[in-house]
């Protein structure tokens, strides 16, 4: 990994830049990744009148899910690095009339908020991404008050999520991105087995569980996963950046080439993928 300062800001910029894809597609996703979200929110438990915080939240979809059973008196926190997914989760929550979720510019690293101050802390595809993961769960323990859940989820290891392997595999081929380091933060850092428990007990949590849950990615054609995959994707964005029309047609080809054992009939896709999920008591 480069500097680590350098490393995050490079990592706030790639996600301002793919903030509006995902507001554009926050329904796919969310259709896809609603069973790790459903997971997440049950392991914590939400009561009514509980403070929930949501760290790397993106769009807040999963923290939306504990706001609606926190009320009347309760209420979730809200927190991204990146701006302009806060301002999209915003729009999200006046859309879903949520009148008790406060949205924060936040580092997961730092997190500004008392010691002891709430009472769950949901993280959905967050802490893998970090530069130093391990203060981030540090800081986590901290802010929860004793007995206080964490859920988090963290993608399982590159073969069993050709959704997202194929195209990095093809994009490495032609020498338009480096193949991923497995000790650099990224989508795979927590796959090793026991990655998450060794972290979680070596950051002061109990009562550790890890499982796993399969997704399926569905798109109507390889033409709307494409474009799905551009829009939401940092590294495949930024990968094809420079790339002239020819070459991007050849890459276009030849992905949809790779993912043709999960095309349907109709020309559909069926893609399927794994996460990891945990959850620790404070």
């Amino acid at each position: 990994m480069t500097d680590p300062a350098e490393f995050r800001s490079a990592s706030r910029q790639r996600w301002e830049a793919v903030a509006a894809g995902w507001e554009t597609r926050r329904a796919a996703l969310q259709r896809a990744a609603e069973p790790v979200s459903q997971w997440m929110v049950q392991a914590i438990e939400p009561q009514p009148g509980q403070t929930i915080l949501e760290l790397a939240a993106g769009l807040g979809d999963t923290g939306f899910l504990a706001a609606e059973l926190v009320k009347p008196t309760g209420r979730v926190i809200t927190t991204d690095g990146a701006e302009a997914m806060l301002e999209a989760a915003r729009r999200r929550a006046a859309e879903l009339g949520l009148d008790n979720v406060e949205l924060r510019p936040m580092e997961a690293e730092w997190i500004d908020l008392p010691t002891a101050g709430v009472d769950a802390v949901l993280c959905r595809w967050g802490f893998m991404l970090l530069a130093d993961p391990e203060a981030a769960l540090r800081e986590t323990r901290r802010v929860l008050r004793p007995g206080g859940r964490l859920a988090l989820a963290a993608w399982d290891a590159p073969q069993h999520n050709p959704w997202v392997t194929q195209a990095a595999a093809e994009l490495v081929d032609r020498g338009l991105t480096e193949p991923p380091d497995p000790q650099a933060p990224g989508m795979f850092a927590f796959a090793t087995e026991g990655r998450i428990t060794g972290l979680l007990n070596a950051t002061g949590f109990a009562d550790v569980e890890v499982d796993a849950v399969d997704l399926t990615f569905r798109a109507g054609s390889f033409d709307e996963w494409w474009e799905y995959q551009f829009d939401t994707s940092p590294s495949m964005s930024q990968a094809l950046a420079g790339v002239g029309p020819e070459e991007l047609d050849a890459v276009h080809e030849a992905v949809q080439r790779r993912l043709a054992p999960w095309r349907r009939d109709d020309g559909s896709l069926e893609l399927p993928g794994r996460t990891l999920v945990a959850a620790a008591s404070a």
